[in-house]
């Protein structure tokens, strides 16, 4: 079942530009034209915090997106919203092309090989060369990336919310997830040792 009421996410705001309050915005799908025609939208600061604010104009830049919000009136204030999020109502998309379907109505559907349950599709993955959907599997192993060809996905039905997969043959598991560890005891500052690690984005 569609959520047409849902908040999506379509932009992040990199920068300001200028001096009078417009940001510039980098577009999750830079084809997408729907940021240009809003006169609302949500936007999700980092800590989460949410705000619906009126757009008062909206301009294509260079593969981007310039946007002047209401009350957002100077470089200060436009700098306050550096990497929030710019999230339009599911109901606001233009209709999908015969055959075609929006990633965020497949984020829960269930995926199925010949009739029986495979797990739920969390994620769509983008890559250069193609597009995957993310299916995480009900009996706890590693995850399947499933391209999203004709050789692999058969029916999308998202009014009922479910994926045929056609075969998982030539595909290989991602690694399993690894629970998070419990924290037993205070946090070690390791912001002047020697670790170069860190957490990648997931």
């Amino acid at each position: 079942m569609i959520d047409l009421d849902a908040w999506v996410p379509l932009a992040e705001v990199t920068r300001p530009h200028g001096v009078r309050g417009e940001v510039r915005l980098k577009l999750f799908n830079s084809a997408s034209d729907v940021l240009l025609e809003q006169e609302e939208v949500l936007v999700r600061m980092q800590d989460g915090e949410e705000h619906e604010v009126t757009v008062e104009r909206a301009r294509r830049a260079d593969g981007a997106i310039l946007m002047k919000l209401y009350s957002v009136d100077d470089r200060n204030r436009a700098e306050d919203l550096r990497g929030a999020l710019v999230c339009v109502r599911r109901r606001d998309f233009p209709p999908p092309a015969e055959g075609e379907f929006y990633a965020v109505d497949v984020i829960g559907a269930e995926a199925r090989v010949e009739g029986e349950r495979l797990g739920e599709v969390v994620e769509v993955l983008t890559y250069p060369s193609m597009e995957a959907l993310l299916v995480r599997p009900d009996d706890g192993g590693g995850d399947w990336e499933i391209p999203l060809s004709d050789a692999y996905v058969g029916k999308v039905d998202t009014s009922a919310h479910f994926v045929e997969i056609l075969t998982l043959d030539g595909l290989e598991r991602l690694p399993p997830r690894r629970p998070k560890k419990k924290r037993t005891g205070p946090s070690r500052d390791t912001s002047e040792s020697g670790d170069g690690g860190g957490a990648g984005e997931g």
